[in-house]
């Protein structure tokens, strides 16, 4: 294959998978408005609501060694289909759910959008940091993430819009009818996406990598954990993703018990605004990047939610909602930063197993909610966000000391 050829390939495929970010971030940002959705219409406590998230990041759990094996045997391309296909699925399986105002059901279904979601991160997030040198890896997650963040802040405008609003705020059975009509247009578009990778050729190791690392090592696990900013990563991982999702999870709750008079409809639109603050902090911070040491602005960002957890059990009315969306800018770069230094300084045949173990970690989403949920019924929703304050301090110093163990 030419020169020419190879990178026209390349650039094709970074192109359709950066559309993954963003498709998998219109997910993410849906679920924290369903989570609010289901306690208004279910009937359910704060804590039930956040057995959602213990499904959603549980799949991710589940899911993320079978992706590996399969992006092992059949390349980043199998993974990526596999995930497609399952995300497909479990947006169909809210059809059933909905008409049959069924939480159990509900639960299984964005499970199982969960572990699609969790196959295209294995598979999306170390092809994009593979393609092309190690130090720029962070850089280039980032920018793909970006895409992420605008799918994130397009969720919640669509579920404030169409589950919230006052007309149909008692009426279940539109409410139910809304949801389905928000995930079969999701399917539609996924299988879309399914088809174009089907018909797309991905370069896959040495032509993306350039060779890079290629040969180094026997591909063991025991390899793998032999690299300490690797292990502190999935450690570091798990701790930020327990507090972003715990931050969403909660933010409308948060909101409308702080700010007097604030419906559920306005504070989701607020949480749109979190969002766009969180593609915001993305588009800002990376490039940056050329400049200051990635690992540094994770662990300064980190330092300021440290603050601002503290700062939310003290502010009352606006200021504590623009307090609350100031750290969704300051966690915006930590994901794919987190993933980034990672991965890097470790053998291609090594790869797609450390990015199995890092989705993995995303389980740290799971369990988070069901805590904060259970102070939150007991002692507000502000005391729940103070155990987000060991998870923010952990990645501080992975940013500024801990990516760089050998």
């Amino acid at each position: 294959m030419s020169d020419n050829s190879s990178s026209k390939n390349i650039k094709i495929a970074a192109c359709l998978v950066t559309v993954l970010f963003f498709l998998w971030g219109l997910s993410y940002g849906l679920i924290d408005v369903m989570n609010k959705n289901f306690q208004n219409q279910l009937g359910i406590t704060k804590a039930t609501s956040g057995l959602l998230q213990a499904a959603y990041f549980g799949g991710y759990f589940v899911i993320a060694t079978p992706a590996s094996m399969v992006a092992k045997r059949f390349g980043f391309k199998g993974g990526i289909i596999m995930g497609l296909f399952l995300y497909a699925l479990g947006a169909l399986l809210i059809v059933p759910a909905s008409n049959a105002h069924s939480f159990p059901i509900f639960l299984c279904a964005f499970f199982v959008i969960a572990c699609g979601l969790g196959s295209l991160e294995t598979n999306a997030n170390p092809y994009i940091t593979k393609l092309g040198r190690d130090e720029g890896a962070a850089l280039r997650i980032n920018i793909a993430q970006s895409f992420n963040g605008v799918g994130q802040f397009i969720g919640p405008i669509i579920g404030g819009t169409l589950f919230f609003s006052i007309a149909q705020s008692n009426d279940i059975a539109q409410n139910m009818h809304n949801v389905q009509l928000v995930y079969i247009g999701i399917a539609a578009i996924v299988l879309c996406m399914l088809f174009l990778f089907l018909v797309t050729k991905m370069p896959e190791g040495s032509e993306i990598s350039g060779g890079e690392n290629s040969s180094e090592g026997t591909g063991s696990y025991r390899q793998l954990f032999s690299y300490k900013h690797f292990r502190l990563g999935a450690l570091a991982q798990f701790l930020y993703i327990a507090a972003q999702v715990g931050a969403g999870a909660f933010f409308i709750n948060y909101s409308v018990e702080h700010w007097n008079g604030l419906s559920d409809s306005k504070a989701s639109y607020f949480f749109g605004i979190a969002l766009i603050a969180f593609m915001v902090g993305r588009i800002i911070t990376t490039p940056l990047m050329r400049k200051f040491s990635p690992g540094n602005i994770l662990g300064l960002y980190s330092l300021l939610n440290v603050i601002l957890m503290v700062c939310l059990n003290f502010a009352t009315g606006s200021l504590s909602i623009f307090l609350l969306i100031a750290s969704f800018f300051f966690m915006s770069i930590s994901f794919p930063t987190i993933f980034a230094l990672s991965v890097v300084r470790i053998p291609d045949n090594l790869v797609k197993t450390a990015s199995s173990i890092i989705i993995m970690s995303i389980v740290g989403g799971a369990i988070m909610p069901f805590f904060m949920g259970h102070v939150a019924d007991n002692f507000g929703t502000a005391a729940g966000y103070l155990l987000l304050l060991p998870c923010f301090l952990f990645v501080a110093w992975y940013g500024f000391k801990g990516c760089k163990a050998i």
